[in-house]
């Protein structure tokens, strides 16, 4: 771990108007009846709050979980993702809302977007917090985003460098 301090881009009280915001966005497009699929472990710290944002809206989704490694303690991806737990909740014929916290090469949204479908989901969004620019076009692009970020290593609220900084309760920079 670095002892670095990150340089704040994103406080706790703009996090927090971001998820709001687009849990509004996101509502009308869901029911009671969606399933939540949180990409563990950094998509946890953004699901919940979107979770208690969408309830602060009337909608009150199902949750479920899928743990995906695609970058280990490296800054970079591995370019594969490993499934180190998979779904427990049924989604035949459900909509699924997949929900991560940055989009970076977009591996993992793919793989998990695919993974839900092949469990049967009648419908697949996703949901991301942080969308950074990548230089190459990406598999698939998020249907939901709460903040497009630049183009720098993000830590906090999820987003971690090898494992540290994970609960910080905003997003800044290690750069």
């Amino acid at each position: 771990m670095t002892d670095a301090t990150p340089v704040v881009l994103l406080s706790e009280a703009e996090i927090a108007e971001r998820v709001q915001a687009l849990a509004a966005a996101v509502a009308p497009r869901i029911d009671d009846d969606t399933v939540a699929v949180c990409l563990l472990t950094g998509g946890l710290w953004f699901c919940a709050d979107l979770m208690r944002a969408l309830s602060r809206v009337g909608r009150h989704v199902r949750f479920d979980a899928l743990w995906l490694a695609s970058y280990g303690d490296e800054r970079a991806s591995l370019g594969r993702c490993e499934v180190r737990a998979d779904l427990q909740r049924p989604l035949a014929g459900r909509r699924a809302l997949v929900v991560d916290d940055v989009f970076d090469t977009g591996l993992s949204l793919s793989e998990a977007a695919r993974l839900v479908r092949d469990a049967g989901a009648g419908e697949v969004l996703t949901c991301v917090f942080a969308s950074k620019p990548w230089p190459n076009k990406r598999a698939m692009e998020p249907d939901f985003v709460a903040w497009e970020a630049p183009a720098r290593f993000l830590v906090g609220y999820g987003m971690d460098a090898a494992g540290a900084y994970r609960g910080l309760p905003y997003i800044g920079a290690l750069d």
